[in-house]
C-alpha cells in the first residue's frame, strides 16, 4: 500500500519548508542536494527533515500540508517539538478592543 508523507524542513535560514511526497528518502534527498535549481530549499541548503508523519491517500496528505502551510511558526515549531498540547491554544486568535 502506497503512503504520502507530510514533511517539515528546517532550512538554513531558519524558516520551515513544509511538503508533501510519496518517496520521503528520495525528495530529502532532493532537497539536500538543491536538485531543482531555483526553489524555495535549494537557495537556503542546508536542510535538515525536523517532522514527518504519513497518510493513506494522496487527498488526507494534501489536506494537512495545506493546513500546516497556514500555520504560524510557534504552532510549527510545537509541531516539530511534539508539544500537541499547545497546538489549540497557537490557533486561538487575539482580537483587540
Amino acid at each position: 500500500m502506497k503512503k504520502y508523507f507530510v514533511y517539515i524542513l528546517k532550512c538554513a535560514d531558519n524558516f520551515y519548508y513544509v511538503g508533501l511526497t510519496a518517496d520521503l528518502g528520495q525528495r530529502l534527498k532532493e532537497h539536500q542536494e538543491g536538485f531543482f535549481e531555483g526553489s524555495y530549499t535549494s537557495k537556503r541548503l542546508p536542510v535538515e527533515l525536523v517532522y514527518n508523519c504519513h497518510f493513506p491517500t494522496y487527498s488526507e496528505a494534501f489536506a494537512k500540508e495545506r493546513q500546516i502551510k497556514k500555520w504560524s511558526r510557534a504552532k510549527k515549531e510545537a509541531l516539530v517539538n511534539g508539544d500537541f498540547d499547545k497546538l489549540p491554544n497557537l490557533s486561538k486568535k487575539n482580537f483587540k478592543k
